[in-house]
């Protein structure tokens, strides 16, 4: 018998296991580079009011969600029903990163459709997304007490997701 029509069987047999593994991965997961480690430093304006700077010593002192969004964004839209609820329980404050969006947009949404963030920062360049790895909004940051951030979650958040990723890692339960 000849080896070489072994070969590309012994490949596949070897590759057959990370592909399952790479097709039954969340893809709401997405490994971050940054969990365990600081916020990024900043300094951006408020949307709210751009003679306001906000820098990453916001983001301390107590559990954080950071949410990254903009009004071009199909999914921000879905999970901001989501955020005015949760934003009415006082679990965390929720800070919004409005990333790469209009200004007067951003501020009409925000009268229009609800304001639940605490704090809403204008990353108008989109720098300060990219420090913290963001691939496409909507994303989150749960980011702890001493400003490490802990989880990242990309797409929309629903209350399945809030109770069962979130939760458990700010030591809640339903």
């Amino acid at each position: 018998m000849n080896i070489k029509f072994y070969i590309p069987v012994i490949i596949f047999i070897i590759m057959l296991p990370i592909f399952i593994v790479g097709l039954s991965r969340d893809k709401s997961e997405l490994p971050s580079p940054l969990i365990g480690k600081s916020v990024p430093e900043f300094t951006l304006p408020s949307l709210l009011d751009p003679a306001e700077l906000i820098n990453q010593s916001s983001l301390k002192d107590k559990f954080i969600l950071l949410n990254v969004w903009a009004t071009w964004c199909v999914g921000c839209r879905e999970e901001h029903d989501f955020l005015v609820e949760l934003s009415k329980l006082n679990i965390l404050p929720i800070i919004g990163l409005n990333w790469r969006d209009d200004r007067d947009n951003a501020l009409t949404w925000l009268n229009e459709l609800g304001n639940p963030y605490a704090l809403t920062i204008e990353d108008k360049a989109g720098r300060t997304a990219i420090n913290l790895g963001v691939y496409g909004a909507p994303e989150s940051f749960l980011i702890n007490p001493e400003g490490i951030i802990v989880y990242k979650h990309l797409g929309p958040l629903t209350t399945k997701i809030w109770e069962n990723r979130f939760m458990p890692l700010m030591g809640q339960t339903r």
